[in-house]
């Protein structure tokens, strides 16, 4: 399974993922003199962010990386549970990085609205559908991700690009709605990276990549270049390891 890295342990993932990225980004301001990158949520990709800060602003070409968000809470910027709160904290801030250079998901508003005004930004920036060079996700316990999560109506979004996507999961601490990219927004994108750390998951990892489709929904993630980076913990019940 060459399309499954394992790492020993959650730092030894973070710094794998940094790498790849600057590799990826690099490729892309070499070839188009910008890179568009989604980000994510969860603290598999906090660990992350907080690698690309301690390497400092030069590592990477900032001034060419243009950041976009893969999923929002619908709450306020400044919330504990807003990923942009959180990448702002961990990766923004410390680097210094440019608020024209970002795109946010403005969980605060009206879901719906600001799901279609995403979309909008997406395909004027990105075509139709919005092809993102990086897009960073994760996958929840419940083998969500992005916010396409299990029984939700989401799942079968097939024309939209961005939706308002209402979800009840205790891993959300019940009904609420999220702002997510869907299916045809991943699938299009240039490199998919999957970050998955710890025991926890190893059960559903294993589910997703080795059984049957449909049982959860990240087995539906798709695209020309879809990788998983998993620390030993959550790869511990693949059955099948090269």
């Amino acid at each position: 399974m060459s399309w499954i890295t394992i790492v020993p342990d959650p730092d030894a993932l973070a710094r794998a993922a940094a790498d790849d990225l600057r590799n990826i980004v690099r490729e892309a301001v070499r070839e188009r003199g910008v890179c568009h990158v989604a980000l994510s949520g969860g603290s598999t990709p906090k660990a992350l962010f907080g690698v690309l800060a301690q390497h400092g602003r030069d590592w990477l070409p900032w001034d060419q990386v243009v950041l976009w968000w893969g999923d929002e809470r619908t709450v306020p910027p400044d919330h504990k549970d807003s990923n942009y709160g959180m990448a702002k904290q961990h990766l923004l801030d410390p680097l210094g990085l440019s608020p024209t250079k970002l795109h946010r998901m403005e969980g605060e508003r009206d879901p719906d609205a600001a799901a279609r005004d995403y979309e909008r930004a997406m395909t004027e920036a990105l075509g139709s559908p919005p092809v993102l060079d990086y897009n960073l996700l994760g996958m929840g316990k419940d083998g969500h991700t992005a916010s396409l999560f299990p029984g939700s109506p989401g799942l079968g979004e097939s024309k939209r690009f961005v939706i308002a996507n209402p979800i009840d999961s205790p891993l959300a601490n019940g009904k609420t709605t999220r702002i997510t990219i869907t299916w045809p927004t991943i699938a299009a994108a240039r490199h998919t990276r999957i970050l998955v750390a710890g025991a926890d998951k190893a059960e559903v990892l294993a589910g997703v990549l080795e059984d049957p489709p449909g049982k959860y929904p990240s087995q539906n993630i798709s695209g020309p270049d879809v990788r998983w980076l998993v620390d030993e913990a959550a790869a511990s019940k693949l059955r099948r390891r090269s």
